[in-house]
């Protein structure tokens, strides 16, 4: 086969635009510090480098959500602290009052008190966290009492959940109707017989002591949903723990499928380079611009 002139020149500029595009290439990767900089570079990182990313971008949204989580359950746990405080105040003066010495008027400042304290356990009962009521399950814009103390229509029990990681979602609430009882021997309903009490002239110490057990029971589950809310809160630190490590492996996967092995690229690059100029000095030869080259 006859070699032409046209024939290296073509063959010498297509060579030359292939080791010029190597050498953009890299020049970008050391740049970008990033193995592909479009679908098309590499198709089978891509579509990793596409898993891997909504992979991170979940567990980055399971952390965000551990901060709604916690809010809902240090709120409700301190608003059941201070509950806990009332009624241990309202047990004090009863055994107090209980005492045949005190006369009407102390057992009606006794009681004058104890409804104050209602009035703060109904104000804790209706805690609100932002726009959300914490103790009326999913009915988060409805107060579950009234001031006097009376249901506000029907009180929610059902769970409000937070997904916390892959398919598993962790109740934060706690319902009223754990912490705060109605109905008969109900608290409001306790504190109400107990005022009562205090405001009748014919009450007598033992009549009063008789009150002392349905309290003892109403801070009994107010010491039981704590429990229960100290229990989940140590279940979400665990788990928080454990999305944390899930984002430290996710980063790592997805930067081991894009970016670049930085010293070998530059080695790469530094080559390349030499190579290119090599192919110039080479092309600057076989590329004659004049007749007169050929006759010297």
């Amino acid at each position: 086969m006859r070699v032409t002139q046209s024939m290296l020149s073509s063959n010498m500029m297509k060579n030359l635009t292939a080791s010029l595009g190597r050498l953009d290439k890299l020049n970008t990767q050391v740049a970008s510090q990033k193995k592909i900089t479009k679908p098309s570079d590499d198709p089978v990182v891509a579509m990793k480098g596409i898993t891997h990313r909504r992979s991170l971008a979940e567990v980055e949204q399971f952390q965000r959500n551990f901060s709604e989580a916690y809010n809902w359950v240090e709120n409700s746990d301190s608003a059941m602290d201070k509950a806990k405080l009332a009624l241990d105040r309202i047990r004090e003066l009863v055994v107090e009052v209980s005492n045949d010495t005190y006369d009407y008027e102390q057992r009606q400042a006794a009681s004058e008190e104890i409804k104050q304290l209602k009035e703060h356990l109904v104000d804790i009962a209706n805690t609100k966290f932002g726009e959300k009521y914490l103790f009326n399950g999913t009915k988060t814009t409805t107060p579950p009492f009234n001031p006097d103390g009376t249901v506000n229509g029907t009180i929610s029990t059902a769970e409000v959940q937070i997904e916390l990681s892959k398919d598993v979602r962790v109740p934060v609430n706690m319902s009223a109707i754990s912490v705060f009882p109605t109905g008969a021997g109900g608290m409001f309903e306790t504190i109400n017989s107990i005022t009562s009490l205090l405001d009748n002239t014919t009450t007598t110490g033992e009549d009063v002591t008789g009150s002392l057990n349905s309290i003892d029971q109403l801070i009994s589950k107010n010491t039981t949903a704590r429990a229960q809310m100290g229990a989940r809160y140590n279940r979400i630190e665990l788990m928080e723990a454990r999305v944390a490590e899930q984002k430290v492996v996710s980063s790592r996967i997805m930067s081991e499928n894009e970016d670049v092995d930085f010293e070998q690229v530059v080695t790469d690059l530094t080559v390349q380079e030499t190579v290119h100029k090599a192919a110039l000095s080479v092309a600057s030869r076989i590329i004659q611009p004049t007749l007169m080259d050929y006759l010297r």
